[in-house]
């Protein structure tokens, strides 16, 4: 421990005896030397570090301006994850405590240079952490919740539940799922699998999709390169899922477990045939290609359902094989559409007007659908 920690009067609140949680006050000019925000990003492996979003500079100002005004009150405390390093002392005496929380001090351990980690991290109040840093009253008090908790997939899982009331970016959400391992609500435990799925689809050398999605860790380079928004795949493999899906199979009801990796072949199989059918529309923003664009992700996930369902009764998982079928079938549609130039004639509408709304969706679907249909049955 440093020479200089900062220690406060605290209550010690006991909800989880191997998670220790505090109720403290720190001057709104400590938050910064305590706290760091955790930016959601990837490093080089392609490892999910930190959960947090990006800094939203209108609202930090809005919070920053009332600060800086008269006759202050903020109430809106922050949540901290703690370091094991945090020292807890409880008072003695008969009254030290009310059966629910129990009086003491807290000892927090600051850095010991200015470019050194800080202990904490910002779990809730990322935005009111940097006007705090900004503001000229830096002796206002202002509350903490902390936890002790070091394991980032416990920070994870708190972000997720207490960030409801303004609900998370959904690409943060969707990326941030896979590394959680806790019980979730059923809304975000639904999404767990299909996001896990999109991460495979984004880091694995063999997806089609390598580099292309768009995520909330995308940053830099990789920003210009990404040009699927994962939402869209997201949606399109929570359809296959269903009990009308060619993934649905591959869920075990009875004991509860998943074959994700088959899952993850049959979306490789298919997605890289659809790369190599459309190689000039493959790639290209959204805006050059409607193949790209949510419309388009969302309709050929639909096919992907039909084709994908016949190609697997004779061809095994991830084999050249069924990529060769899936081929042969997608051929059946090919000469139909419309990905970047000229009108889908059946629909009496120019590709570039295409939007990803429901009934574009739905009416691209059933297209796309029906001329598989029809061009099966002229073939047999």
């Amino acid at each position: 421990m440093t020479e200089n920690p900062i220690r406060r009067r605290a209550l010690r609140i006991e909800q989880n005896p191997s998670i220790p949680l505090y109720l403290f006050a720190l001057e709104a000019g400590e938050v910064d030397r305590v706290a760091d925000v955790a930016r959601i990003s990837r490093d080089e492996a392609g490892k999910l570090l930190g959960y947090q979003r990006p800094e939203k500079k209108q609202h930090v100002k809005q919070i920053l301006d009332y600060l800086d005004s008269e006759d202050v009150l903020f109430p809106n405390g922050l949540i901290l994850a703690l370091p094991a390093s945090v020292r807890w002392k409880g008072s003695r005496g008969p009254n030290s405590t009310d059966g629910l929380a129990t009086i003491g001090t807290i000892e927090i351990p600051l850095p010991e240079s200015d470019d050194a980690p800080r202990p904490a991290l910002i779990v809730d109040g990322q935005q009111r952490s940097l006007a705090l840093a900004r503001t000229k009253r830096s002796k206002l008090p202002i509350t903490v919740a902390g936890f002790v908790a070091e394991d980032l997939e416990i920070q994870r899982d708190q972000f997720l539940r207490v960030n409801t009331v303004s609900p998370l970016p959904t690409n943060l959400v969707s990326e941030l799922l896979p590394e959680v391992n806790t019980k979730l609500p059923t809304r975000l435990s639904a999404r767990k699998l299909p996001s896990a799925l999109v991460n495979a689809l984004n880091l694995d050398n063999d997806s089609p999709f390598k580099g292309l999605i768009k995520q909330a860790s995308t940053v830099g380079d990789r920003k210009s390169e990404a040009v699927v928004k994962d939402n869209s795949l997201i949606s399109a493999i929570e359809e296959s899922l269903s009990a009308s899906g060619v993934l649905f199979p591959y869920k075990n009801l009875s004991n509860g477990t998943t074959d994700t990796s088959a899952m993850r072949d049959i979306l490789v199989v298919y997605w890289t045939a659809v790369r190599d059918t459309f190689p000039e529309a493959w790639g290209l923003s959204p805006a050059k290609s409607r193949l790209m664009h949510g419309v388009g992700i969302r309709s050929m996930g639909r096919l992907m359902d039909r084709i994908m369902d016949r190609v697997l009764v004779s061809a095994d998982i991830g084999s050249k094989d069924a990529y060769d079928k899936a081929m042969a079938e997608l051929e059946l549609v090919k000469p139909h559409c419309h990905w970047t130039k000229g009108r889908w004639p059946e629909l009496n509408i120019p590709w570039n007007e295409l939007q990803n709304t429901p009934r574009h969706i739905s009416t691209l679907s059933n297209l796309l659908i029906r001329i598989y249909l029809q061009s099966r049955m002229s073939a047999s």
